[in-house]
């Protein structure tokens, strides 16, 4: 196998048996793909025929990597962002020899198979990102791209010497996410980001001329990208384009493959039937016949055809070894095990997580600047970055400077306006390895990069989500910038955890949750207005110990039988605290929760929750959202204090009266209720 760096000589004397064993690979390739799909009965058969030939040039002659060691750490990252073509990248995974074997592929769309509908990241081994919501996969490549050069200027081309490889199609380069990815790596000059552009010119409801007309090549080189074209269907012309891409390393390339969807399919090339269905029995047999294969077989591979995608197999992983021992050698394999193998328990017992006294008065979003500048100090993988809010979300790493082109080594990004794309770039980074990002934006702009949050937590990718001005309590911006809704939201993604702190201490407790959580993505949602260090009951010993049980009894009430219980949330603990002793003085007892996650909580045992919301007490939810969802606490006859409306626009403490989220409105609603 050539080396990833190489120039293809597409001039030399083409031998016709070696010719024809190329045309034998591409056709078993197209084969498989056809034959999955025909037996689920479900699938895209069209994507994977079209695109065969432009990947079995990429991935037998370009593409870096071991199959012995699919997680091998210098591999090239290849993203196929078109993930409804999953049948093309299963059938390149088995023919090279990874851990995928055939009856994975005639499994193809079923129950426990390995060979889910798209490609799923930890499910399917050679897959390196979930993708299928189209535009997520090539966003995510950017990150990835992005965390290549970081780590190689960090560490030189002797330890980090990769690329990061693209299939996309026309629906990917549709999405909005992938205009504002790619801008982004223009900017940034990713020099080592390579996309193939499947431009076969048809979606689902038929010809691309019915929605999608503009220049794309245009598009992409107005934002920085280097441009090339090749005829996707002749090899030697997908080779020269690819070696133009290899290249250029100043800017990102996409590669234009102009091809037909369904290729050697005779009465389906070309029409947008081979999408989303099977070709059918008579139409697979009638392919199967034109490449030259035996239309009564399925799942049909010559051992040439093996032989040929594995024939470079020895030199892949001479190549790992190679570089395994250069890292064995190196000054810096410390260090760079470090940051691609974190111990982060350890690290969070180092960092000197701050801390102020009962009383005084910070914002939330203020307190995780606090602690993001610890964890910075012990954490050199971490990168932060916000949505051109840097000032008001607290995001900036102190000290540091931003990533620019060229300059890869601060750990601040500037993403500009763009939510979603953040998101995506966030994923990639954290599946390429060596960095912890987190980013940010205001709690009301998660809609903007919810699919990226959703595939964060399906992919369980450890990214931290900082939303801050979290409430109604923005103010004069009114209810466009005021998420009523959004917390309800976040806690219905299943994977993620989501804090709205009360106070510095919950705030530094739920950062080291984040941290010490391997498995997937947290939320962290922030207050703009300052709030006050909870003095918290003695039987408690931190913050840290609360938080870490997602809901905990903050203060007692008096004489240890609570009358009612107060759960709050955030800005809403402060209302609850105040509205207790409201209460106090009119004989009433009442118990304060706070609830910084509610799905740490729901982790509990039964016996902790019970304890904290016991049984036949009254329970009142207090938070500045929507109340749907707060039954599950307060039980079907329990009270719930919210919003169930926009908020609107003025002060935050004439809102909090309007609203009702005063503690004496709070105090009277709950005497009201409990019959006082």
């Amino acid at each position: 196998m050539a080396d990833p760096t190489h120039s293809s000589s597409t001039n030399a004397p083409v031998d016709p048996a070696e010719a024809l064993l190329d045309e034998r690979c591409v056709s078993t390739l197209r084969a498989l793909a056809i034959d999955g799909v025909q037996r689920a009965n479900s699938g895209h058969p069209g994507m994977p025929m079209g695109m065969a030939d432009a990947a079995y040039v990429l991935w037998t002659r370009y593409l870096s990597f071991d199959p012995a060691a699919p997680d091998w750490a210098d591999r090239d990252r290849f993203v196929l962002s078109a993930g409804h073509g999953s049948m093309l990248l299963y059938g390149l995974l088995h023919l090279c020899g990874f851990d995928l074997g055939m009856e994975d592929l005639r499994a193809f769309r079923q129950w426990g198979s390995r060979t889910p509908g798209h490609p799923e990241f930890g499910h399917t081994p050679g897959v390196e990102a979930t993708t299928g919501p189209l535009g997520q996969g090539i966003s995510m490549s950017v990150g990835m791209a992005l965390a290549e050069q970081r780590l190689r200027a960090a560490f030189g081309a002797e330890l980090c010497d990769h690329r990061t490889w693209v299939i996309a199609g026309d629906g990917c380069l549709m999405e909005g996410i992938s205009s504002e990815a790619a801008s982004l790596a223009g900017h940034f000059g990713l020099g080592r980001l390579n996309v193939l552009w499947d431009d076969n010119a048809i979606t689902i409801d038929g010809s691309t001329q019915i929605a999608f007309t503009e220049d794309v090549a245009a598009r992409f080189a107005a934002f920085g990208w280097h441009i090339t074209h090749c005829d996707g269907h002749d090899r030697d012309d997908v080779a020269r384009a690819l070696d133009a891409a290899v290249a250029e390393t100043e800017r990102p390339t996409l590669i234009c493959c102009k091809t037909k969807i369904g290729r050697r399919s005779p009465s389906l090339e070309g029409s947008n039937k081979t999408h989303g269905s099977p070709l059918g029995p008579a139409e697979v047999a009638a392919t199967k016949e034109a490449m030259g294969l035996d239309p009564t077989l399925d799942f049909q591979v010559d051992e040439a055809v093996y032989a040929r995608f594995r024939a470079g197999n020895a030199e892949r992983s001479a190549r790992r070894e190679a570089w395994q021992q250069r890292l064995a050698a190196s000054p810096q394999q410390g260090a760079f095990l470090a940051r691609i193998q974190p111990d982060l328990a350890a690290a969070a017992e180092r960092i000197a997580w701050p801390s102020q006294p009962a009383g005084a008065k910070l914002a939330t979003r203020k307190a995780s600047q606090k602690v993001i500048g610890a964890m910075a100090a012990e954490l050199p993988g971490l990168i932060g970055g916000s949505a051109d809010l840097e000032g008001s979300n607290g995001t900036r790493i102190g000290g540091e400077g931003h990533i620019a082109r060229g300059d890869w080594l601060p750990r601040n990004v500037h993403y500009g306006v763009r939510e979603h794309a953040m998101g995506a770039l966030a994923n990639g980074m954290a599946l390429h390895g060596g960095h912890l990002p987190f980013v940010g934006t205001f709690l009301v702009f998660h809609d903007y990069m919810r699919p990226a949050v959703r595939l964060s937590a399906l992919m369980r990718q450890q990214v931290v989500y900082v939303y801050t001005h979290d409430s109604i309590y923005l103010g004069e911006d009114g209810p466009t910038h005021q998420p009523v809704e959004t917390l309800l939201a976040l806690r219905g993604v299943p994977n993620l955890l989501t804090f709205r702190p009360a106070d510095l201490g919950e705030t530094a407790a739920a950062w080291r949750l984040a941290l010490e959580r391997r498995n997937g993505p947290s939320a962290i949602c922030l207050t703009r207005q300052d709030l006050p260090e909870i003095a918290r009951d003695p039987a408690l010993r931190t913050a840290m110990d609360g938080t870490s049980k997602g809901g905990y009894i903050l203060r007692e009430a008096e004489g240890g039988r609570p009358d009612v219980v107060l759960i709050a949330t955030g800005s809403e603990v402060e209302v609850a605290m105040n509205a207790r002793e409201l209460l106090a003085g009119q004989g009433v007892a009442a118990r304060v929760v706070s609830m910084p996650c509610c799905e740490l909580f729901d982790a509990q045992e039964r016996e902790h929750r019970r304890k904290v919301l016991p049984a036949g007490v009254a329970k009142v939810s207090i938070e500045a959202g929507i109340t749907r969802g707060w039954e599950r606490y307060v039980g079907s006859d329990g009270l719930a204090i919210g919003i169930d409306d926009f908020g609107a626009s003025a002060p935050a403490e004439v809102l909090a009266e309007k609203f009702g989220l005063t503690a004496e409105a709070v105090a009277s609603r709950v005497l009201h209720f409990i019959g006082r």
